[in-house]
C-alpha cells in the first residue's frame, strides 16, 4: 500500500476555507493536528509503518448541527476532503486522513436530546461514559458498549464499530433494532439533513463517516442492572472455553461479558496479576447481581474463583471489561509491542470443533482471546487472538489459514472497508447511498475503496 504522504503546505485551499467557516472554531497548530489525526493504527506493524505520516490540514471543531453543515458546505464547494473524528479509539485508521483536509471532530456537539423508557436520542459527539451515566438516572442502559466506552464516543462507535461488551445478549449493531436512526448530514454544496429510520440507519453502520455525517442517533436501551465483574481461573482453554459457553447458552442468566482468554495473555494483565494464577485460562464475565448464585451454579465447580467484585467506571477504577475486546491485546501491548491480533467470526454449527483446529494449528503463535457473541440469532464466537509478530507474509498466511477452514477474518491491517471486510468488498447499500450523500467522494476518502466519485 503507498505510503500517504501530507506536506507542511497544505495542497488545499485552507485560507478560502477559513473565510467560509466564519466563525466555526478551527485548530491549525500542525503538532496538534498531528496527534489528533491519528488513532491506535499502531496495534498494527504493517499499518503503523504505512500511516505514520498521515495527518489532516486542520481541524474542525463544531459546536452544532448548523457548523456541521456550514463546514460540509464549505468543503464541497472548495473541494477539501474531510473526515469525521471523534474519541479516537478506532484500532486501524477508520478515522485517520488519508488524503489529509479538514478533521471534522464532533466531540463538542453532546448531550441527550430526550429519552423515553427503552430508547435515547443522543448527539453523536456525546461520551459512552457520560450517556449511560444519564440514562441510569432512569434505570437504562445502552445494550452494548466497546471497551473504550470511557473515551468513546456513540457516533464513533456506530461508525467505526460492530458490537462489544453487551453483544453475548443482544448481538451486534447490524442486528434490526440495535440502531434506531440516524440523523446525517450529507456533503454537497447545498447539504441536506436526511433523517435515516431503522434498517436505513445501517447504511452509516460501520462504514468509517464515509456515508454521511452523523449528527443524531436514536439508540435502543436496556434495564440497568448492578453488574459484578467476575474472573474465573481454569487449569485448561478448553475448560475455560466450554464453561463460558454453558454461560453464554443460559438465556435466563442476565450477562454483559463472556470472555475465555489462554495463558500467557493473562500474565499481562499487570492491575489484575493477583487473580490471574500463573499458566491458568482465565473466564471473564459480567453478571447481573441477582444472577450471581446461578452463574455459580452452572460453572458447577469448574474453576477457581478468584476475582468478584461490583463493576466501577469511576476515576482511578478499572473496569473489567477493560481487560476484554481489544484492551485484551491492549494490555499486552502496554509492554511489549512485538505482538499483534487478528478479528475473527468463529461459525456456529462446529465452534468448539473449529476453536480446536485453530489451536492445534497455531499452538504458541496465535494465543486464543475469545468473545462470546449472538450473531443471526446463533450463539458464537468473535475472537481478538493475540499473534506473535513475525512478517506482513506470515501473517498474511495466518490469515488465508483461517479463511480457508471457514473462519472468517476481518482484517485488521487494512484500511479500506473492503480490505477489512470478510466480504472483500463494501455493502452495494451503502455504495450507492454515499453516491447520493457525498457524489464527490470528499468524505474520509480512501476508506471506501471502490467508490467512484459520480461528480
Amino acid at each position: 500500500m503507498t505510503v500517504h504522504q501530507t506536506s507542511q503546505l497544505s495542497r488545499y485551499p485552507i485560507d478560502a476555507l477559513t473565510a467560509l467557516l466564519g466563525d466555526v472554531p478551527i485548530i491549525t497548530d500542525r503538532t496538534i493536528v498531528r496527534r489528533r489525526s491519528r488513532d491506535f493504527f499502531w496495534y498494527s506493524p504493517i499499518l503503523a509503518e504505512e500511516l505514520k505520516a498521515v495527518a489532516g490540514d486542520i481541524i474542525v471543531r463544531p459546536r452544532d448541527e448548523a457548523d456541521v453543515i456550514r463546514t460540509a458546505a464549505a468543503c464541497a464547494k472548495l473541494r477539501i476532503p474531510l473526515t469525521v473524528r471523534a474519541g479516537g479509539t478506532g484500532n486501524y485508521g477508520q478515522a485517520m486522513p488519508l488524503q489529509g483536509g479538514v478533521l471534522l471532530d464532533m466531540t463538542d456537539i453532546t448531550g441527550v436530546v430526550w429519552q423515553k423508557p427503552g430508547v435515547v436520542r443522543v448527539r453523536a459527539g456525546t461520551n459512552i461514559l457520560a450517556l449511560d451515566q444519564t440514562t441510569r438516572e432512569t434505570n437504562y442502559e445502552l445494550r452494548m458498549h466497546p471497551s473504550t466506552k470511557r473515551t468513546a464516543t456513540i457516533g464513533g462507535f456506530v461508525a467505526g464499530g460492530s458490537g462489544g461488551v453487551g453483544s453475548v445478549t443482544y448481538g451486534g449493531l447490524r442486528e434490526p433494532g440495535n440502531i434506531l436512526a440516524a440523523r446525517i448530514v450529507t456533503v454537497e454544496e447545498e447539504p441536506r439533513v436526511l433523517e435515516l429510520r431503522q434498517d436505513a440507519a445501517q447504511k452509516v453502520n460501520r462504514a468509517y463517516g464515509t456515508t454521511g455525517i452523523i449528527t443524531e442517533l436514536e439508540m435502543p436501551l436496556a434495564p440497568a442492572w448492578p453488574w459484578i465483574d467476575v474472573i474465573a481461573a481454569f487449569d485448561t482453554f478448553e475448560e475455560a472455553f466450554e464453561a463460558g459457553r454453558a454461560i453464554a447458552h443460559a438465556d435466563g442468566v442476565v450477562k454483559k461479558l463472556v470472555t475465555p482468554i489462554a495463558w500467557p495473555i493473562p500474565g499481562y494483565f499487570g492491575s489484575l496479576k493477583s487473580a490471574c494464577p500463573e499458566g491458568k485460562a482465565i473466564l471473564i464475565s459480567m453478571i447481573a447481581e441477582p444472577f450471581l448464585e446461578s452463574f455459580r451454579a452452572i460453572l458447577g465447580g469448574r474453576g477457581t474463583i478468584t476475582y468478584e467484585r461490583p463493576s466501577e467506571e469511576g476515576p482511578g477504577k478499572v473496569p473489567l471489561y477493560e481487560f476484554a475486546w481489544n484492551h485484551t491485546t491492549l494490555q499486552w501491548l502496554k509492554t511489549d509491542r512485538s505482538i499483534t491480533y487478528l478479528q475473527l467470526l468463529y461459525p456456529h454449527d462446529r465452534l468448539a470443533e473449529s476453536v480446536a483446529e485453530m489451536m492445534a494449528l497455531f499452538p504458541d503463535e496465535v494465543l486464543p482471546h475469545l468473545e462470546f457473541i449472538r450473531f443471526a440469532g446463533n450463539i458464537t464466537c468473535s475472537a481478538l487472538p493475540v499473534v506473535r509478530y513475525s512478517t506482513p507474509e506470515r501473517l498474511n498466511e495466518i490469515i488465508a489459514m483461517h479463511e480457508a477452514r471457514g473462519v472468517f477474518v476481518a482484517n485488521p491491517h487494512v484500511v479500506s472497508l473492503e480490505d477489512g471486510s470478510r466480504h472483500k468488498r463494501a455493502d452495494a447499500d451503502q455504495l450507492g447511498f454515499k453516491a447520493d450523500v457525498d457524489p464527490m467522494g470528499l468524505l474520509n476518502p480512501g476508506k471506501m475503496a471502490s467508490f467512484v466519485a459520480v461528480r
